[in-house]
């Protein structure tokens, strides 16, 4: 199956959502490359961004997923490769 590489960029304003977020990232793991997650005390959100390698359809499986999750907002960026 032909894959994709994107970044996924995850803002959590919701810490109530965090564990959701974390079953799914971990549900994925096999097409995460890397993960970066940033906590901005000043404005109390956190800020996550992951690299995939994955089908299409996991990707955008994915994203809606996470951009389901209250207080969490998702933006994807593909790769032309």
């Amino acid at each position: 199956m032909e894959t994709r590489v994107a970044v996924m960029a995850i803002i959590v304003e919701d810490p109530a959502s965090v564990a959701a977020l974390n079953g799914l990232l971990h549900e994925y793991g096999e097409y995460i490359i890397g993960r970066m997650g940033l906590p901005y005390r000043a404005r109390g959100i956190s800020i996550i961004s992951i690299a995939l390698d994955a089908p299409q359809t996991a990707i955008s499986a994915l994203s809606g997923r996470v951009g389901r999750l209250p207080g969490v907002g998702v933006k994807t960026v593909y790769s032309a490769v």
